[in-house]
């Protein structure tokens, strides 16, 4: 294998991400012609998203398949659309196909979406319809993360090794058959790097930079919610990864160790630089009552009901005992709630 196989691209330098240059490896590309879908066509078709619109942070209206980003022809065929058919495999055998699937492959389809919602947004804040609150391009901390991610993300198309550790935490939950939920949802927070996506019973929710910390925190949460979840319990799980993910407090580096001639994939480390601080901020009861809040909006839970307790916010993946809640417990406690109609439109 050549030396420049092996050699991972940084568009960093001089902030190459615009449709000019392949995500990829940097190649220079011809827009329109030289791209890929954020969101694959088997997905697309598969779930009727082609048309369906998708509101920026600029408050413009875009389409899924209006998400593209720049690919040169070697990287589509050879490393993306295998990708994709590997993934589309999976998710037609269901549940038990996608878990089988290696948490690299997972992290690295994620990871392809993800990229791709982020670079549109960042390249939308250069003209934006309306400008965001808190612009993408204005936080230092995010661009970090970003940075990191990327090196990682370079396993789309270097053989790269991650020598005893695993670059995100990948959780995949069951939502139960009976409950009513819409086949196809995604949700992101681009600052924490967080990307979630729903394919019928199958709800794949990852921290992309985090080297697996969060998963390791969960270990006991993400044991007990491996059964059938009404999506309420979804939700509160997903709550727990998000706020989990903007508690964390260090981005990890990431060091390539030296290519050799014959060497046939890159060895990758990583390394946590500030091991004086803490990994996470303080949990806070309030904050993750927020969060809670935002995921429970189809269920219209106020925040003083989720904060009746301060000390113990409302759970439905657990009862007050501290137990695992079952499904009907739950549909029960909320079959009396008025429920938005139009999450099942």
């Amino acid at each position: 294998m050549a030396l420049s196989d092996l050699t991972l691209y940084d568009p960093f330098e001089g902030m190459r991400f615009g449709p000019e240059q392949c995500f990829l490896c940097g190649t220079p590309t011809t827009p329109p012609t030289d791209t890929v879908p954020v969101f694959a066509p088997w997905l697309m078709k598969r779930y009727q998203l082609a048309d369906r619109p998708i509101r920026l942070l600029d408050q413009s209206i875009t389409t899924y398949q209006n998400l593209t980003i720049s690919c040169c022809a070697r990287c589509r065929t050879q490393y993306v659309e295998p990708l994709e058919t590997q993934v589309a495999e999976a998710a037609a055998a269901g549940l038990d196909g996608l878990r089988a699937l290696p948490e690299k492959t997972l992290f690295l389809w994620l990871g392809k979406m993800f990229y791709g919602v982020l670079v549109t947004e960042l390249l939308t804040e250069l003209n934006p319809l309306i400008k965001p609150r808190y612009p993408l391009a204005e936080n230092a901390q995010m661009f970090r993360r970003f940075q990191a991610y990327f090196q990682t993300l370079q396993a789309l198309r270097v053989p790269i090794e991650f020598d005893d550790f695993a670059p995100a935490s990948v959780f995949i939950v069951e939502t139960d058959a009976a409950q009513p939920a819409l086949p196809f949802e995604y949700d992101d927070d681009l600052t924490t790097m967080v990307f979630s996506i729903k394919l019928d019973n199958a709800v794949i929710t990852s921290c992309l930079v985090d080297n697996g910390i969060i998963r390791q925190a969960m270990r006991g949460i993400y044991q007990q919610a491996q059964r059938p979840l009404h999506p309420a319990q979804i939700a509160e799980f997903k709550a727990r990864v998000y706020y989990a993910a903007y508690l964390f407090n260090v981005v990890p580096d990431y060091y390539t160790r030296p290519v050799q001639a014959g060497d046939d994939h890159v060895v990758m480390d990583t390394l946590i630089d500030d091991v004086t601080g803490p990994v996470f901020n303080p949990w806070d009861n309030s904050g993750y009552g927020q969060a809670l809040l935002e995921m429970w909006k189809p269920w219209h839970i106020p925040l003083a009901e989720i904060m009746q307790d301060p000390a113990q916010p409302r759970s439905f993946l657990y009862d007050e005992a501290g137990n695992p809640q079952s499904v009907e417990a739950v549909a029960e406690l909320l079959a009396q709630r008025p429920e938005d109609k139009s999450r099942l439109n």
